[in-house]
């Protein structure tokens, strides 16, 4: 079929359409939208995540972020000396993909629990884990930001997930208690945190603490005293999250 006749066509519509009288200017197009940069997400491996992460961590820094929720905002120091979590969760904040998720499992008096959600996704992400990174300076006091990962006859290099995270609530209790029940040796000063400010310390030498809240445990506070399905621990009434990433140049 020639297409001379279909050209002559539209040529001749558009000359009419010419004649007429004068229409607005169609708008734009939007503008393309930025590609993020770092690794793909979709194709990260367990054994391939550590080195992309790692000198994604160098060429990309950041040591803060900020979690928000309808009951405030959660800002969050990360830490240098975890390296590959830090880094983790940074690129899949500015990838956009805990912006997808919520607060799924509040355990009252224990964490709160977000990266998952029941809702279609819209960024593609491979579950790929990490490799521990627990450090003696880090415990599981309140506030504390720490990845969650499957037990350990199920994964006994007690490997992290890369979307599951959680910030620990935890309780008072005195340092003997708490000495008691950590999975590792304390610090006198660990042990005084354990009593004054609170905490979960029988996780402590178990999952990687890789942050902690600068300000807002009263939002914490808030989302672990929401109500929930006594099955699973999931709110009744969606806390959903969006992460932002403080950058260095901009604050």
């Amino acid at each position: 079929m020639s297409l001379k006749p279909l050209l002559l066509s539209l040529t001749s519509a558009l000359l009419l359409s010419n004649c007429g009288p004068d229409k607005p200017a169609p708008p734009p197009p939007p503008p393309p939208a930025a590609t993020i940069p770092g690794p793909d997400i979709a194709a990260l491996t367990d054994s391939t995540a550590p080195a992309a992460l790692l000198a994604y961590g160098q060429q990309y820094p950041a040591s803060e972020v900020r979690v928000k929720t309808r009951f405030g905002t959660i800002r969050v120091k990360l830490y240098d000396d975890t390296p590959i979590h830090k880094a983790n969760f940074l690129l899949l904040a500015r990838k956009g993909v805990f912006d997808e998720t919520m607060f799924n499992r509040v355990v009252k008096g224990f964490a709160i629990q977000g990266g998952q959600t029941f809702k279609p996704r819209t960024i593609r992400l491979r579950r790929y884990r990490l490799p521990p990174e627990m450090r003696p300076d880090h415990f599981h006091r309140k506030g504390a930001l720490g990845m969650a990962r499957y037990d350990d006859e199920e994964n006994p290099g007690r490997l992290s997930s890369n979307t599951d995270f959680y910030f620990v609530v935890g309780a008072k209790m005195p340092a003997a208690q708490a000495r008691a029940a950590a999975g590792r040796p304390l610090t006198p000063a660990q042990a005084q945190a354990y009593a004054t400010v609170g905490g979960t310390p029988g996780l402590d030498g178990q999952y990687t603490v890789f942050g902690e809240v600068i300000e807002g445990l009263d939002v914490i506070d808030k989302i672990a005293a929401v109500p929930v399905d006594p099955q699973d621990n999931w709110p009744t009434e969606d806390v959903d999250i969006k992460v932002e990433v403080v950058e260095p140049n901009v604050r």
